[in-house]
């Protein structure tokens, strides 16, 4: 079955790769962003102009005649911004865009979250929906509270929570690893075993396409992960191998690492390097969702298609 679709935030790095999955599954996609990417243009995907988040959005007329809404667009982690727009950008307006969709009688509500909603960058167990919400920052606190509203609007709705998210093209973490990995430096992380989970754009794409599709998926939250998690040491041996360089690794204790970086007042960034953060996506695998991108395979590819020329 297909649908009319209405996927905000269309232009990002992630709602680029959902409306590529929603239209090759044969639905009909509107996108709606700040501005009209040429990826859209190309694909003769319909557009619309998505007001700034912070304002009021007159989400009534954006939903005449959809029957499913995927909601992406936000304030992602930004320097300088302030609990006050996280929560404009992020809550009120997620909460503006459920009562809609509620009016307007759409049959679904994708809402993508943030693992940040559900823990802090680090934990001691594998993490799955069944435990308590300890978001940290802002930005994840408002991610949670906007879930908190979806789940009161009385909109049918599936909530996701993805890890950090790779593929060609991704920015933040995964773009500074890329970025530290590209340095001719021998790298101090061979004796790093704590793992991570990710999961790859296409992994995350197809995700939603499985929700939209299966109703069993209403009303549930779900964590979106890669199946198997991945050491810090085999992310950067991963990377430099599809560049065609060696690991370049060197064991140096965590512990030494650690002392340096905790010791220089950053914490934070110890807990994303030097900790674990393993992620359950068991929850939707149990509903018949199946991660078809390995973590390295995917790894891999990323960093092979920056060799690639830009296609014509």
């Amino acid at each position: 079955m297909s649908f009319r679709i209405l996927v905000t935030g269309s232009s990002g790095f992630v709602g680029s790769a959902v409306v590529s999955a929603l239209t090759a599954a044969g639905h009909s996609v509107c996108g709606a962003s700040r501005s009209l990417p040429l990826k859209l243009a190309s694909k003769g995907v319909e557009w619309m102009c998505l007001p700034d988040l912070r304002g009021q959005i007159d989400w009534d007329s954006m939903l005449l005649g959809m029957d499913v809404v995927v909601h992406l667009a936000g304030i992602a982690h930004r320097s300088g911004v302030g609990s006050e727009d996280y929560d404009s950008a992020n809550r009120l307006a997620t909460a503006s865009l459920a009562r809609a969709c509620r009016r307007r009688m759409v049959k679904r509500l994708i809402f993508m979250s943030s693992i940040g909603a559900q823990t802090g960058s680090a934990a001691e167990h594998v993490v799955t929906e069944a435990d308590e919400p300890r978001p940290v920052t802002e930005y994840d606190k408002a991610k949670l509270a906007a879930e908190v509203e979806v789940r009161n609007s009385d909109v049918p709705y599936t909530i996701l929570r993805p890890v950090i998210v790779y593929g060609p093209g991704a920015k933040a973490n995964i773009a500074l690893i890329m970025r530290i990995a590209d340095l001719p430096l021998l790298l101090p992380f061979g004796a790093f075993r704590n793992r991570r989970s990710l999961v790859s754009i296409d992994n995350l794409s197809q995700a939603v396409l499985f929700c939209i599709s299966h109703t069993a998926t209403a009303g549930n939250t779900y964590i979106v992960a890669d199946r198997e998690p991945i050491t810090l040491a085999e992310i950067f041996t991963t990377i430099r191998e599809a560049s065609g360089r060696s690991p370049g690794l060197i064991s140096i204790p965590p512990v030494v690492i650690k002392t340096l970086i905790v010791g220089a007042g950053y914490q934070s960034l110890w807990d994303k390097i030097g900790r674990e953060l393993v992620a359950s996506s068991a929850s939707l695998r149990e509903v018949g969702w199946t991660p078809q991108t390995d973590t390295r395979a995917g790894l891999f590819a990323m960093a092979q298609s920056r060799q690639q020329p830009p296609s014509r």
